[in-house]
């Protein structure tokens, strides 16, 4: 068994590491999504999002396996941190470097490994995005490519506090954090030929609600708001506030009449919410379905969703 090589720029990518804050956090679903996503898409048992400190692997999050950390002398994920290109093992058994690791020999008996390595803003490589397989296989470009756009997404939410991309009253994601999240989900789309809906919604006399009952009555409006979308959003889906009472919701593997059938569904769930209200809460949408050839950047596909939207308010 070989163990991993200590980075070159070991002193620097560890401190970066701990300045996010994030080692032995509690789960969180942004990262889970993630995990589910991958896990869902390669069809194996195991996927992690994985970051590496001094002497140890730590899952931040963790499909398939029952150990939060393994020892860092054992891991891939310290081999796959000392390259930008993702690290593939194929065959586990017909690689000198990991045939006798305990990890392949023992549970959860490791056959196949790909590892995108996860760097901050810096350039550090902190950690991974992994999948993991109990028997052999190979990655095709595509597959590779699926790979890094779904690390791209977890590198942009390890540094998503220090690039304010969450908007601070609602706790999802700002403008700012959906323009960055949003792209990679569509070019993941175009690559798998998977249909993607985007709905931009406009929570409707808002301002009279602040005016009526004052501020802090708008700002529990709009954190009840973004917490329905939360609940009815699944875990391929990137929502974000906008600014002001605007928000969009992304749909990936999702038609524009499933879209809207869940936009529904969400006016049901504030029908039951405006019963214990002194004001009632609506809204106006517009519904854009994602076409490559028109929508070149998620700037377009927002424009199209905003001007459905005002017409849909003024009907």
């Amino acid at each position: 068994m070989k163990k991993p090589d200590i980075p070159l720029n070991e002193e620097h990518r560890l401190k970066t590491l701990r300045s996010l804050n994030i080692l032995d956090t509690a789960s969180e679903e942004r990262f889970d999504r993630l995990t589910r996503m991958a896990k869902r898409l390669f069809n194996v048992p195991i996927a992690t999002i994985s970051l590496v400190d001094e002497d140890r692997q730590w899952f931040k999050s963790c499909i398939g396996l029952t150990v939060k950390e393994t020892p860092r002398d054992i891991s891939f994920c310290g081999h796959a941190i000392l390259d930008d290109e993702v690290f593939i093992i194929s065959d586990t058994l017909q690689d000198e470097r990991f045939v006798d690791n305990p990890l392949v020999t023992y549970e959860p008996y490791i056959r196949f490994y790909a590892g995108c390595p996860l760097r901050f803003t810096d350039g550090s490589r902190v950690g991974t995005l992994c999948i993991m397989d109990t028997k052999a296989r190979n990655l095709s470009n595509d597959n590779i490519e699926t790979l890094k756009d779904l690390a791209s997404t977890a590198e942009i939410e390890l540094a998503a506090v220090k690039l304010a991309t969450l908007d601070e009253l609602t706790k999802i994601h700002n403008r700012r954090g959906f323009m960055m999240l949003s792209q990679h989900s569509l070019n993941l789309c175009m690559r798998q030929e998977i249909p993607a809906t985007l709905v931009y919604i406009d929570i409707n006399n808002f301002k009279q609600i602040n005016d009526t009952f004052g501020h802090a009555e708008g700002d529990k409006v709009l954190r009840t708001f973004a917490s329905l979308i939360s609940t009815a959003s699944r875990e391929s889906d990137i929502f974000a506030r906008m600014g002001g009472d605007e928000f969009v919701i992304l749909f990936t593997n999702t038609t524009a009449n499933a879209a809207k059938n869940n936009i529904i569904r969400l006016q049901l769930s504030l029908d039951k919410q405006n019963a214990n209200n002194k004001y009632d809460i609506t809204f106006s949408y517009g519904i854009v379905v994602f076409d490559p050839n028109k929508h070149k950047t998620t700037k377009a596909l927002l424009e199209d969703g905003d001007s459905q939207m005002y017409q849909h308010k003024n009907m």
